[in-house]
């Protein structure tokens, strides 16, 4: 894998920042509806973008 360059770096961060922030709040939204289907949902898509930030990091 070729090394990454400082403008590369930074967006990765931001981008794993992200989707670190979309994961707390899709808990936080979780935790907060009464639709027990929509809760499940908004779990789900939390654990993706904790897994694509997971995917992220391995390119630092």
């Amino acid at each position: 894998m070729p090394n990454l360059n400082e403008l590369e770096l930074q967006n990765l961060r931001h981008l794993i920042g992200g989707h670190a922030t979309i994961a707390n709040k899709l808990d936080y939204y979780a935790q907060q509806v009464t639709d027990q289907g929509i809760a499940a949902q908004l779990r789900n898509d939390a654990q993706d973008a904790r897994k694509n930030k997971e995917n992220l990091m391995t390119f630092l």
